[in-house]
């Protein structure tokens, strides 16, 4: 068993849990098959004839199927939705496929499909293909769901973790934590934690203001999702091989989530958000970023977290404390709340 409790050569929910062992897990047995020049974002951009695409592919196996905010059909399609937004691409058409554990309700099913519809109808798409298979009883926990997207991305733009620079203003849309908090709530029946809901919601809107208002000036997008805000500042500090340095306020999180972190002993900079944008942009453009982000109403609680300096051939997330000093934001490692996407 190795240091953070995870068996040597077995795949356990710590590797599903989008830190650290999740990325490990997936350079070691599938980085080999990446195509070449793949820069692992969250969709892969596709130049097709006069066409540019962005595709992405999730599967969702979140538990409870039901939590406050929302379920695991809208989850499918924000999810999906949101990784084609965070490259700038308007989405087109989903896929979907189901895989049904013999035994499920059809009320439980037929809740799950007009979820998906009205999540489809918000996030101006369609899911145009898809597969449905059944399997024992005991072999797919109710129902799992995976998506595929295309979307088309807009002209000029150039999106992609490995973006970020020296002098770039780091902002985020609205307080953070609130997906992995609402299904940790549902999952362990804590009534006593009462008022948390998932923030889980299609972005594209929010983006698409942001480029049409900031255009170029915007270097990288990311939704917080497994792993949370330091899962994702801590990739973007890798592929752009850049220091991240932030100095957080209180306006992270709601009320209800830091009084709920602090009962649980959680780091709600850890947990995950099904509807929040991180925007990594030219510090000179920051203010009007803000702005745009505060207008719309996906974004009035949009805040600057920090700044992109030179990383000094040191890639890595620092974090201002009360003391006036700095500590490392690492990226989470092992088992932090498997089962929410």
């Amino acid at each position: 068993m190795t240091s953070c409790g995870v068996v040597d050569g077995v795949v356990t929910l710590g590797h599903g849990g989008g830190g650290r062992l999740t990325h490990e897990l997936v350079a070691r047995h599938f980085g080999a098959g990446a195509a070449a020049g793949a820069r692992l974002d969250d969709a892969a951009r596709l130049d097709v004839a006069d066409a540019r695409l962005a595709f992405t592919t999730d599967s969702f196996v979140v538990t409870p199927r039901f939590f406050p905010g929302g379920d695991i059909g809208r989850l499918a399609v924000c999810g999906t939705v949101n990784d084609l937004a965070c490259m700038g691409a308007r989405p087109v058409a989903l896929s979907a496929a189901v895989v049904i554990e013999e035994g499920l309700a059809e009320e439980e099913l037929a809740r799950v499909a007009q979820s998906m519809s009205a999540a489809c109808d918000e996030a101006g798409v369609r899911v145009v293909t898809g597969d449905t298979k059944v399997v024992e009883r005991g072999s797919a926990d109710g129902l799992f769901i995976t998506t595929s997207g295309v979307g088309v991305v807009r002209e000029g733009i150039e999106l992609s973790g490995s973006g970020a620079r020296a002098g770039d203003a780091v902002l985020v849309s609205g307080p953070v934590g609130q997906h992995g908090l609402a299904v940790m709530v549902a999952r362990h029946g804590l009534a006593s934690l009462h008022g948390i809901e998932s923030d889980c919601a299609p972005l594209w809107g929010l983006v698409e203001r942001l480029l049409e208002e900031v255009g170029g000036a915007v270097h990288v997008l990311r939704d917080p999702t497994r792993g949370g805000l330091a899962a994702s500042l801590n990739e973007i500090a890798e592929q752009s091989q850049v220091r991240v340095v932030l100095d957080v306020p209180s306006g992270i999180v709601t009320g209800a989530v830091g009084g709920a972190c602090e009962l649980l002993g959680l780091d709600p900079l850890t947990l995950a958000s099904e509807g929040r944008l991180v925007v990594v942009v030219d510090g000179a453009a920051c203010e009007q970023a803000l702005s745009v982000l505060r207008a719309h109403p996906q974004g009035r609680g949009s805040i600057q977290i920090g700044q992109v300096v030179d990383g000094g051939g040191a890639a890595r997330v620092t974090l201002a404390t009360v003391l006036g000093t700095e500590r490392v934001l690492d990226m989470p490692t092992g088992e932090l709340l498997p089962r929410i996407c």
